[in-house]
């Protein structure tokens, strides 16, 4: 916390907020209290597990301190660099380099640190403290102003915790989630609460800043270009090999025991096939599903069969569990108050997988970002590739990304609120994510590098974001070896043509042939990931290497009408539920009827309401 009228931090708040993300850190506490400005600090001891890792840190000079969360791992080769500037180390934690490296260039250290991050830090000579987050926002940070208090922490609510902190529904933040599935601004569904957007840092200082007008300021993003020249495809995945394997290496620095999630997909495979040739028997994690119930395409939702063949490959010691319909509703009290606010997808599967994990290792690798950065949902970018300019690209993208309300209905369920939430304007908030708008789009690779950039920045920041509460909810940490800046800096390089090789394909069915011509067309090819999916064919079977993009994801269409139906009705179905303080309870009901009676698979709306529901309960909001 920090009061910039000059009024004292409170010890016993602090430290209030601070025990309210216990589980971040259960290997250490440590406060920094001086008048006006309090930082405290969860420790969950990776490198160093001396008391010399304690937080918060200062340097020697005693200017700078910080509170860090996170894995800088290069954190080796810039301590080098310090120690020739003249620093002097007192234990063996990135948290102290990264301290340093703030110390001697400021901000620009940023642009440094190959890993991920958010931290606090507070320049006792200059008054200014400054938040900042990793590229990619592997790592939340969120912050809160209220007047001339700033209040911040690595969940919300840790913020909540304060008394001047409003536990409040902010009415646009639940429209935007209700029209996404996720925030594709700073929002939250909590009034004042703002989250750090990735890739940025925001400063305040003492009796010279005005807080509601500090803006955070970007010093990285996502720049997915064609490149100029001529393209040799075989440089691209020698490339590609070497910088895979380069990244996966340097994720594995730890002093405590490391695992990795292990599906039947190439991501998770590739990784656990590098991890196991460093570290022999390593362990691997898998969660499976109880289908007996389910039917459709949700009867391939079970991966433990081709898990447990790559582990035999690899030789590692392997660990599944099978989740069934009642495992959802028994952890979802627990799993919302770690989540505070539901984005994208389902992610009861990632809770308990972060569950079995942590009974073993306390770091774990996970495949995530290898399908957004090279191209895994080519059915996504097909639906807007020939477009006559960036607007018409928009409108069609934009439809496609409306996951939970009909358009048509949505004023229809917000009614209770709808007069609250202003100029909410969900199509501007859809471009506002693009930033670079206004350039000339003229090829189809074009508008396929633009949807690459609007995925990262918005459905991989949400399931970085969900991931590490759930992992966090276990004490467990978590690392994406694909969000490395050299192999992320590469995969922006690659031509669109090396990771969706039926391009032109598509083009002319999107031109010529819509409708169920067009299905049949994704029927007939497992297109996305090329260039991937050949390099990592020297780690992989073929057969892995080649199979179809299928998500983690439990069979809850099946489930929410059957085995789980009296539970969803329990919760979202009775009229007396709090959610319907904001949402119309005809206009919700009627949507939910479409789904049980078999007209709609509404899924990830029955999902979210019960996690909203859950929200509602446990936050008062």
């Amino acid at each position: 916390m920090l009061h910039l009228d000059g009024r004292p931090a409170s010890p016993v708040t602090l430290r209030r907020m601070t025990d309210a993300i216990q589980h971040r850190g259960p290997d250490g506490e440590g406060f920094f209290v001086e008048s006006f400005v309090g930082i405290g600090h969860r420790r969950l001891a990776i490198i160093d597990l001396s008391p010399a890792g304690h937080q918060p840190m200062q340097t020697r000079d005693r200017r700078f301190v910080i509170a860090y969360n996170g894995e800088v791992y290069n954190f080796q080769e810039i301590r080098l660099e310090l120690e020739s500037l003249g620093y002097q180390f007192r234990s063996k934690t990135d948290s102290e380099v990264v301290l340093n490296a703030f110390a001697e260039w400021g901000t620009d250290s940023l642009l440094k640190f190959n890993g991920m991050f958010a931290f606090v830090v507070w320049d006792r000579e200059e008054l200014r403290m400054t938040l900042a987050r990793d590229r990619y926002g592997v790592k939340p940070l969120y912050y809160a102003v209220r007047g001339k208090t700033i209040l911040f922490g690595s969940e919300i609510k840790a913020i909540l915790k304060h008394s001047e902190a409003r536990c409040e529904m902010d009415p646009a933040g639940l429209a935007e989630y209700l029209t996404f599935q996720n925030f594709f601004t700073d929002r939250t569904l909590y009034r004042d609460v703002r989250m750090l957007p990735a890739g940025h840092y925001l400063q305040f200082s003492l009796g010279k800043t005005y807080p509601e007008s500090a803006e955070p300021v970007q010093y990285w993003d996502y720049s997915f270009e064609e490149p100029s020249g001529s393209v040799d495809e075989r440089e691209y995945r020698e490339e590609l090999d070497r910088l895979f394997y380069q990244a996966v290496s340097r994720q594995m620095v730890s002093d405590v025991e490391l695992g990795s999630y292990l599906s039947g997909g190439m991501d998770s495979g590739s990784i656990t096939a590098v991890a196991s040739s460093q570290v022999p028997y390593i362990k691997t994690f898998t969660v499976g599903f109880d289908l007996t119930e389910s039917a459709g395409i949700e009867r391939n939702y079970d991966e433990r069969g081709l898990a447990e063949g790559l582990s035999s490959v690899y030789k590692t010691e392997h660990y599944e569990m099978v989740l069934k319909s009642g495992d959802m509703e028994r952890c979802l009290p627990r799993l919302a108050w770690h989540l505070e606010e539901p984005r994208v997808g389902q992610c009861y599967p990632n809770f308990y997988a972060a569950q079995l994990a942590s009974k073993f290792v306390t770091v774990c690798l996970s495949g995530a970002g290898g399908d957004e950065l090279f191209g895994g949902y080519p059915w996504r970018y097909y639906r807007a590739v020939v477009n006559t300019d960036f607007e018409d690209y928009a409108a069609k993208y934009y439809k496609f990304w409306q996951r939970l309300i009909p358009s048509e209905q949505f004023r229809k369920v917000i009614g209770p609120i709808a007069d609250q939430i202003g100029d909410f304007d969900p199509v501007e908030i859809f471009k506002g994510v693009f930033s670079k708008r206004n350039i000339e789009l003229e090829t189809p690779e074009d508008y396929v590098n633009h949807s690459l950039y609007f995925e990262a920045k918005t459905f991989l920041h949400g399931l970085f974001v969900v991931e590490d509460k759930m992992s966090m909810a276990h004490s467990l940490e978590t690392r994406v070896p694909f969000l490395d800046n050299d192999l992320v800096d590469f995969a922006c390089r690659v031509p669109v043509n090396l990771k969706l090789g039926r391009l032109g394909d598509m083009v002319r069915v999107d031109e010529n042939q819509p409708g169920d011509k067009t299905k049949n067309y994704f029927s007939r090819y497992h297109d996305g990931k090329l260039i991937l999916r050949q390099a990592m064919e020297k780690y992989i079977p073929k057969e892995v290497a080649e199979r179809a993009k299928q998500g983690f994801s439990a069979p809850d269409a099946s489930w929410f009408k059957g085995e789980s139906i009296e539970y969803v009705k329990r919760e979202i179905c009775d009229s007396r539920a709090g959610i319907y303080e904001w949402l119309d309870y005809d206009a919700v009901h009627s949507l939910l009827q479409d789904h049980l009676e078999g007209r709609e698979n509404r899924r990830l709306l029955i999902w979210s309401l019960l996690n909203l529901e859950q929200a509602h309960a446990l936050y008062s909001l």
